[in-house]
């Protein structure tokens, strides 16, 4: 199986700064693609940012132009850089992997909280 280690999540103000980190490991996997979701209270989880192992990108349009999702292949690691961060990003984000044959993997949620 594949764990899924998250980092990076904490508190900020309002337009401020956060890295998201995740690391992949196990063994007899090869990825498909990696990126992030959230959730908030009383709300869906959502996608944010995805790469794929092609490296195309796909964002949420409410985080398009302030979010930066980027890769490490040889480190299995999909980072988020989130910038001019609002309070309405504030969520738990979780780290998202799918594999060459389609099994879908989570990590355990990292909060981001964004002052006012």
């Amino acid at each position: 199986q594949v764990q899924l280690v998250e980092s990076g999540g904490g508190l900020v103000q309002a337009g401020g700064s956060l890295r998201l980190s995740c690391a992949a490991s196990g063994r007899g996997f090869s990825i498909a693609a990696m990126g992030w979701y959230r959730q908030a209270p009383g709300k869906q989880r959502e996608l944010v940012a995805a790469v794929t192992g092609g490296g195309i990108t796909n964002y949420a349009d409410s985080v398009k132009g302030r979010f930066t999702v980027s890769r490490d292949n040889a480190k299995n690691t999909v980072y988020l850089q989130m910038n001019s961060l609002k309070p309405e990003d504030t969520a738990v984000y979780y780290c998202n992997l799918r594999t060459s044959r389609f099994v879908i993997y989570w990590g355990q949620g990292t909060q981001v909280t964004v002052s006012s």
